[in-house]
């Protein structure tokens, strides 16, 4: 039985700032966020409750010499400490659930997003930003949600003292009402500064993550070339940076803490300065002196969970911020907003850029002078870029997104491979379906040199494979995809010749009777096609058979000569290695 995702359908997120965010995922839980606030007042509410009862023992009970009152009173305090104790339970769990409840729907939303974004979102944002929001900022806005219990029990539980303040002096309730207020207002600048430093860290420690993952992804080209250790000096100095940032943060947020735990300390010992004097003079009883100090000694802990709220806040607004921006990235349509249908059955593909044709069903290669012209064809034969493509006579960017994407595949040489078994990397076929488009891309021997075969499992972008082995893994993937229209971008480039000759043969009659069109230069490929289309300057320059544009094509001739000239050079220095 597949695991159940605990918000399968986690809601639209309002995105219209961070506030409105953060109340959309206490509106997507009403109910318990509603029982946590009633835990919380009754909680906070219930701390005051025991400075009275002790007052009355003592007035009623040790002042009036009634040892029954006393044990009375004495009883009461136990069992308002007993009652205490398991509402404190059932808060803290309470608010745990609303911590992760709203950290999976977070999660549930990111992850939707990103994966509807697809192949936009690391042109808009580093990795290491994407990696630093769902992993830290999301749990850092679910803690903001705090204040939806203990915090709306810290306001009612300092309403209340202040009213039982009251009905002992009204001097000491005004102290009171005043001195939090004083005592927000104070911190109030801290919280802005940090808000600001907070925002600055965030964004380095993005960067840097970003660099880390570079680096590690790039460690066998660095120490091939002697990079590693320039690369490694350049990180140690952003390191260095981002620490210098984590301390001006921590030390405003070291003051935030020092203010939290001092000022209610001072809070707390002018009130008692104050109702000392009063009892000395007779105007409250020694009871109502005790009851005071507890009141304000109690009091202490909504302060604090106020003041922790506000410190929360800061940092769930910066943590949301991020969250939005990732968010708001909209999938690149390519300029398209097209909904209609594609072509009946296969259609010929046409780009008037570059003047080239793809015909149905057919086997096709592109060789082009310039690379980067071969990808940017190939984007907007896939709909990644804009263009005036046409699909069986139909424009591309009047076909819905989702049928481009389910019927035609762009699959790049270097594509991302996510961590999982070889079996999941591989779309989840079964044994035969896997076998097949393994041997397809001449990667069973890959296969059986995993000690688990399809179910050996494999890290994030399959590290512990050669780059030939990655390459012939993500065409494999790419075959299973079955999709009518395959588009390669060098897809044996890895590879050695004898390799690329068999993963020639073995493609042409697996795609037989889909197109395929193979971005390359390379002639081992170029040979087996029913047609090249050469690119020069970005225009098709000529067309025609392998053989046929070899004999007639200077310009082509040059082109692939160049290829065969590089193979044999690396032939010749893994021959010198052995």
């Amino acid at each position: 039985m597949p695991p159940q995702l605990p918000h399968p359908d986690p809601g639209t997120p309002d995105l219209r700032g961070p506030l409105r965010y953060l109340w959309w995922l206490v509106a997507c839980q009403p109910w318990r966020v509603l029982r946590g606030s009633v835990i919380g007042t009754l909680w906070m509410i219930g701390l005051a409750v025991r400075p009275y009862l002790i007052a009355r023992a003592i007035d009623d009970g040790l002042l009036a010499h009634d040892q029954g009152a006393l044990l009375f009173w004495v009883a009461a305090v136990l069992a308002a400490g007993g009652i205490l104790a398991w509402l404190g339970i059932i808060r803290h769990r309470t608010m745990t659930f609303v911590r992760e409840d709203a950290t999976a729907r977070s999660a549930a939303v990111l992850l939707r997003h990103i994966s509807r974004v697809g192949a936009v979102l690391p042109r808009k944002l580093a990795a290491g930003e994407v990696a630093t929001v769902g992993g830290t900022d999301i749990g850092r806005a679910s803690m903001v949600l705090t204040m939806t219990g203990p915090g709306v029990g810290a306001v009612m539980a300092y309403t209340a003292v202040a009213v039982a303040l009251w009905r002992i002096s009204p001097m000491l309730a005004a102290v009171v009402l005043l001195g939090v207020p004083a005592i927000a207002i104070g911190v109030g600048p801290l919280l802005r500064r940090l808000e600001r430093a907070e925002t600055g860290y965030r964004r380095q420690q993005g960067i840097l993550t970003t660099r880390a993952g570079d680096i590690v992804a790039g460690l066998r080209v660095l120490a091939g070339v002697g990079g590693r250790d320039l690369f490694a000096r350049r990180y140690a100095d952003r390191s260095r940076e981002l620490r210098t940032e984590g301390y001006r943060v921590a030390a405003v947020a070291s003051w935030i803490e020092a203010l939290t735990v001092g000022i209610p300390g001072l809070f707390l010992a002018t009130v008692v300065w104050l109702c000392a004097r009063m009892a000395a003079d007779g105007e409250i009883t020694i009871g109502q002196m005790v009851a005071v100090y507890g009141y304000v000694a109690i009091l202490i802990v909504p302060v604090w969970f106020l003041l922790e709220a506000g410190y929360e806040l800061i940092q769930g607004r910066v943590a949301v911020r991020r969250i939005i921006a990732v968010l708001s990235i909209e999938p690149d349509t390519a300029g398209a907003t097209g909904d209609g249908p594609g072509p009946r059955g296969a259609g010929d593909l046409h780009d008037p850029d570059s003047g080239l044709t793809v015909a149905s069903g057919g086997f096709i290669g592109v060789a082009a002078d310039d690379p980067a012209t071969a990808i940017a064809i190939a984007d907007r034969l896939g709909r990644y870029a804009p263009g005036d493509v046409t699909w069986g006579g139909l424009p591309i960017s009047g076909v819905a997104l989702p049928e481009v994407r389910e019927r035609i595949l762009v699959a790049d040489h270097d594509s991302y491979l996510f961590a999982g078994t070889l079996r999941e990397i591989l779309r989840g076929a079964d044994d035969e379906r896997a076998t097949e488009a393994l041997h397809t891309a001449s990667a069973a021997d890959v296969m059986e040199s995993l000690p688990d075969g399809l179910e050996s499992p494999l890290e994030s972008r399959a590290r512990s494979l050669s780059g030939g082995q990655r390459q012939r893994i993500r065409l494999a993937q790419a075959l299973l995809a079955e999709s009518e229209v395959l588009i390669l971008i060098d897809p044996t480039s890895a590879v050695d010749a004898h390799t690329e000759a068999r993963i020639a043969e073995r493609l042409r009659a697996a795609r037989h009777g889909r197109t395929t069109i193979m971005m390359t230069t390379s002639p081992l490929l170029l040979g087996r096609t029913d047609t090249v289309a050469y690119l020069r300057e970005g225009r098709v320059a000529a067309e025609g058979t392998h053989a046929e544009l070899l004999a007639r094509d200077t310009g082509y001739r040059a082109l692939v000569a160049r290829t065969v000239d590089a193979d044999s050079a690396t032939d010749d220095a893994l021959g010198a290695l052995r």
